[in-house]
């Protein structure tokens, strides 16, 4: 997941970057609501980690310009602001999640999880398509040349995860929780699932490779 850190206190942004890339996920920080927006606008960001006391202003004005503009990345605000009008005026602004400080950083990367599996699970979405692979959200079917591939559930929900992000590295955690909710204690769950995939992907279309020690990535051939 490539999360942004949007906090000015040098110690947790630190604190909060160092523990989010140790688990796998990729991360930029702002300081300011004017870099945050810049890094918005040239990366693909996956879930906002947003303050609400910031330098040049309240993070909850950076959530609802996003909201306005359409943007429907998860939002989990991170601030000291604890009392339930905060947390209803962050609410109001485009939050999907609101945190207080202090807090535990294995619940911040557990919340964000469940936003991205959430907003991944949201129905209306249009079809989604890499190469000669084919997903319809509406309908939970994937399509090869057009041709229906009979999958179970866990191969079609590792799919609807990873076809949205071609060529993105994805940790094996990050893939079992979207897929099972929760970390699996084995490793051969999850190429259980992979091994039916790419078999009934084949050859010369599209493929999932495993990138050593990091995780693994769907790419068109």
């Amino acid at each position: 997941m490539h999360v942004l850190i949007v906090e000015d206190d040098p110690l947790i942004a630190e604190n909060l970057y160092d523990f989010l890339e140790s688990r796998g996920h990729q991360c930029d920080f702002a300081t300011t609501l004017a870099a945050a927006r810049q890094l918005l606008a040239r990366s693909t960001i996956d879930a906002l980690i947003l303050d609400r006391n910031l330098p040049d202003g309240d993070g909850a004005t950076l959530a609802r310009s996003l909201r306005s503009a359409g943007k429907m990345l998860p939002i989990l605000m991170l601030t000291a602001r604890d009392g339930l009008d905060d947390k209803l005026a962050g609410f109001d602004a485009g939050a999907d999640d609101y945190l207080a400080k202090p807090f535990a950083l294995k619940e911040v990367e557990v919340r964000l999880l469940a936003l991205q599996r959430r907003c991944g699970s949201r129905g209306g979405e249009g079809p989604l398509q890499l190469g000669r692979l084919a997903y319809d959200p509406s309908a939970q079917e994937v399509r090869l040349d057009g041709e229906l591939l009979v999958l179970p559930p866990k191969a079609i929900r590792l799919l609807a995860v990873m076809l949205p992000h071609p060529g993105r590295l994805f940790a094996r955690r990050e893939l079992e929780i979207a897929i099972w909710g929760h970390e699996q204690e084995s490793s051969d769950n999850l190429r259980s699932v992979l091994h039916t995939v790419r078999k009934a992907l084949g050859s010369g279309a599209v493929e999932i490779q495993n990138v050593h020690g990091l995780g693994y990535k769907l790419v068109a051939a």
